[in-house]
């Protein structure tokens, strides 16, 4: 009986302590992110963004204005929301590493498109030369839920091989939306 219990309370210790090591690794992380900056860099950005306040102020540029502003761009996510069929459920980014001229960070998001859902991850590598900013993707992992779409999942991890987002996108919206028309017909028939 008492090795039942010392066991127990040896399993609850172990679970605590790996919800110790994740919560420091989060902490860790989030204090990593906030380090990649020098002083210099968040002055000149609070300086950036207050210039272009009194810019944007100095445009005439109302309060109710940006509100009517506000209201067209969360009329036109809707509109490509229901337009694709997806909709992002969650996003995390990670700066990985950042120098001078290039930046890696890693990103995760999770949605679905009509009823199928999907997880991404991959990262992004930005590239800053004086005229212009290039981006590269890298590390695409696709998870789709598996069961009878096993299809699309043969073909998201052929999309992750490539790394080509739009495509992925694209493929899934056409396909989730006639995927759905299918479930529905079959549901008919029922």
């Amino acid at each position: 009986m008492d090795n039942n219990i010392c066991q127990v309370y040896e399993d609850e210790i172990q679970l605590l302590e790996e919800e110790i090591k994740l919560l420091t690794e989060k902490y860790e992380d989030s204090q990593q992110e906030s380090t990649f900056f020098s002083d210099e860099e968040i002055l000149m950005s609070i300086n950036s963004l207050q210039k272009e306040f009194q810019g944007e102020s100095k445009g005439n540029e109302s309060p109710s204005d940006l509100k009517a502003r506000l209201g067209c761009l969360e009329t036109d996510l809707s509109f490509l929301m229901k337009f694709t069929g997806i909709q992002f459920r969650s996003h995390s980014k990670k700066t990985v590493e950042k120098t001078g001229n290039r930046t890696v960070q890693k990103h995760r998001l999770s949605g679905n498109c009509h009823s199928l859902s999907f997880q991404l991850e991959f990262q992004l590598l930005e590239m800053r030369n004086k005229e212009s900013v290039s981006a590269v993707i890298t590390d695409l992992n696709i998870v789709m839920e598996a069961g009878e779409n096993s299809d699309v999942s043969k073909f998201a991890s052929r999309i992750g091989e490539h790394g080509n987002l739009l495509t992925f996108f694209r493929s899934l919206s056409s396909y989730a939306e006639w995927y759905e028309h299918r479930r529905c017909t079959f549901l008919h028939f029922k």
